[in-house]
């Protein structure tokens, strides 16, 4: 006989007992951790998972799995007590596509790993495979606990559950890790395995082990923010790719970053209807890139006088500052836009910018998003920090990731193209285009700085060294005309500015068919350095 309600009834009451215990077991569940436990929770600015859950799906979509399980306290075969897994889960639909959805119940032990949740955790992911849908995890908890010890009678060796199927995941459907609390041991393992991760400014933080742990071992005393708050792993790290001021941006943000994406790579990603005229020529344009190159100029101005008003969504912008990487729509159609920042690092390629370049194009192209890359690249970054930071190495790994990449791409030079870094501008190997504005440069080194290199024993053995280095700059100033280029077909179009959005629009429509042929899991072969 089965435990927690009484079978010897009328058999005219058919099985409404038993729907009766289901109810009450249920809201059990839904009681989550107790009012107290629930009161502290939201006392410290949170929603609770249930209400974070029912936030980000469209209104009454959240069909959950798992209600009922738990730890459940018994007195002569009925129930008592019950302690809900803490972990919720199930499925919603989010702008009105199918996804799995789950979360750690924070009200129910801290949302520790050991608290019954791990098999519906693992079962979530592993839904998200099987049936191709998106994953938004909601992390909210911490990892195991030496409480485990002394409940499972010894230790055990760790195993990572779920992995395998996390690195399949990431191949396969858009994981999104959105940190809503602490995210600690696993959990923060989790939040970083995603193809973006988001956290909440000043309630939400990330580290491998929190600040006891850190003070035993190391004896550096810091609070949970000043371990793994969001000016840590937005700006420093890397590992956090989006900030939301709170709880309510941050699921909005979720939203915002899937309508992007295709549910899985065997489908293409969703175009949606534009108000925007796809041939608007913005005069600015003409005017945005200075004549002086010493001045700097708002790229991101640039990018949104280009793409669908409304439709620049950037990712990372805390991170590798010198590249700006960030999803928009040309005429509805979902593209990848990069862009060099003038203003930070005169736009070079450092470690982090290398780091931030190679994520972006390798989530692009597994959800086949064509790029459209805006060029003005001075090179990778020099100096002694710069070497101590493995530029070269990371800024290759980056090249290496554009050419192992296969969907379409569009290089639009609008200043300086220099060096290896600026020759990565571009996927050499498959179908691309290429423009340029009036106002590009390239070569292998600027001419000022390369001069010295390339002509220092001359300036040395000249009566008036400046004098001559600057005749030897005049001279070769006037061999940058992009026009000399173009005459000989080293680049295959110069256009006006103001074109540049008919043109990235073109561009967008035609790489469809091509991003049709390449649906399905890609196929990158070899290491990277």
């Amino acid at each position: 006989m089965a435990r927690g309600y009484n079978r010897a009834v009328d058999e005219k009451a058919g099985w409404q007992p038993e729907l009766e215990e289901l109810e009450r077991r249920r809201a059990l569940a839904r009681a989550m951790g107790g009012p107290e436990a629930v009161a502290r929770h939201r006392a410290a600015g949170k929603l609770t998972v249930r209400e974070r859950i029912e936030a980000l799906v469209d209104d009454g979509s959240f069909h959950e799995i798992g209600s009922l399980a738990g730890v459940g306290e018994y007195r002569e075969g009925r129930l008592v007590s019950f302690r809900p897994a803490n972990f919720v889960m199930g499925l919603g639909r989010i702008s009105g596509r199918l996804a799995v959805v789950g979360g750690e119940d924070f009200t129910v032990r801290g949302g520790s790993a050991d608290g019954g949740g791990g098999a519906k955790w693992l079962y979530s992911e592993r839904l998200a495979e099987q049936w191709r849908l998106p994953l938004v995890r909601l992390i909210d908890g911490t990892g195991g606990s030496v409480r485990t010890l002394e409940q499972m009678g010894r230790t055990y060796i760790p195993d990572n559950p779920g992995f395998a199927t996390m690195v399949r995941l990431l191949g396969l459907v858009p994981v999104v890790s959105a940190i809503m609390g602490v995210a600690a041991g696993l959990p923060a393992a989790k939040a970083v395995a995603a193809h973006w991760t988001v956290m909440v400014k000043d309630t939400s933080q990330l580290f491998v082990a929190g600040p006891p742990v850190v003070r035993r071992a190391l004896g550096e005393d810091l609070s949970k923010e000043e371990l793994g708050g969001y000016h840590v792993h937005a700006v420093e790290s890397g590992c956090v790719d989006n900030v939301a001021e709170n709880e309510a941006e941050c699921l909005q943000l979720v939203r915002r970053f899937l309508s992007y994406l295709p549910s899985n790579v065997w489908e293409m990603p969703p175009r949606v209807p534009s108000e925007d005229d796809p041939e608007r020529c913005e005069e600015e344009l003409l005017s945005i890139v200075p004549r002086n190159r010493r001045r700097p100029y708002d790229i991101r101005r640039l990018l949104r006088l280009v793409f669908d008003r409304g439709s620049l969504f950037e990712l990372s912008p805390g991170f590798g500052r010198s590249l700006v990487t960030a999803l928009a729509r040309a005429d509805g159609y979902p593209v990848g836009v990069m862009a060099n920042d003038p203003r930070h690092l005169g736009g070079s390629m450092d470690a982090a910018a290398a780091e931030k370049l190679m994520r972006f194009v390798d989530m692009c192209d597994t959800f086949h998003i064509p790029i459209v890359n805006f060029v003005d690249q001075p090179g990778f970054m020099i100096g002694l920090e710069a070497e101590r930071r493995g530029t070269v190495r990371k800024g290759v790994r980056a090249l290496f990731a554009v050419e192992q990449s296969r969907v379409p791409w569009l290089a639009i030079i609008v200043g300086r193209c220099y060096g290896v870094a600026g020759g990565g501008h571009i996927r050499h190997s498959g179908l691309s285009l290429r423009v340029a504005w009036p106002s590009a440069e390239w070569g292998s080194l600027p001419i000022e700085g390369g001069v010295e290199a390339a002509y220092r024993r001359e300036i040395e053995a000249a009566p008036d060294p400046e004098a001559k280095k600057q005749e030897i700059e005049d001279r070769l100033r006037r061999l940058r005309s992009p026009f000399l280029t173009a005459e000989a077909f080293g680049v295959e179009e110069i256009i006006d500015p103001r074109q540049t959005r008919p043109l990235v629009r073109r561009f967008a429509e035609m790489a469809q068919s091509v991003l049709r042929s390449q649906l399905g899991p890609r196929q990158v072969t070899g290491m990277r350095p």
